[in-house]
């Protein structure tokens, strides 16, 4: 059973799914500080200092300034402003991985459009062209 294991674990695919998984995460860490650290403070600016971290419902417990005064006291809140982070981070992901597909399709269409070389011909057959080709300009 082990040896099947191993067999599995070392497949090729296994091997690139977990090398895509670990990229993907630190992608992702890029991704939320573009997010959080770039883009919303400028969509903030846009929309007149609205911090969108900070847009929540109150649904139980109070009424509170910031989303952590309510989460601190323990207040049941709908996070809208957290939804929207994570829609604009999504939506950041998703446009990466398309340009990221869409250049590696063009090299592979690239790659079938170019011509292949002929190989050369056996070693023998230039010996002949070359026999023949002296025996012509004789």
């Amino acid at each position: 059973m082990f040896k099947e294991f191993k067999e599995f674990a070392m497949r090729g695919n296994v091997v690139d799914m977990a090398v895509g998984i670990v990229i993907g995460a630190a992608f992702t860490s890029i991704v939320k500080s573009l997010v959080g650290d770039i883009v919303m403070p400028i969509v903030g600016l846009i929309t007149g200092g609205v911090d969108f971290s900070n847009i929540f419902i109150t649904l139980k417990g109070g009424s509170f300034e910031t989303l952590k005064a309510a989460q601190d006291a323990g207040a049941v809140t709908l996070n809208v402003g957290l939804f929207i982070n994570s829609i604009i981070s999504f939506l950041i992901v998703a446009f990466a991985l398309f340009m990221i597909i869409k250049s590696m399709n063009e090299l592979k269409r690239k790659q079938e459009e170019e011509p292949e070389e002929e190989p050369e011909p056996p070693r023998e057959v230039q010996l002949l062209e070359e026999i023949r080709d002296a025996l012509v300009k004789k």
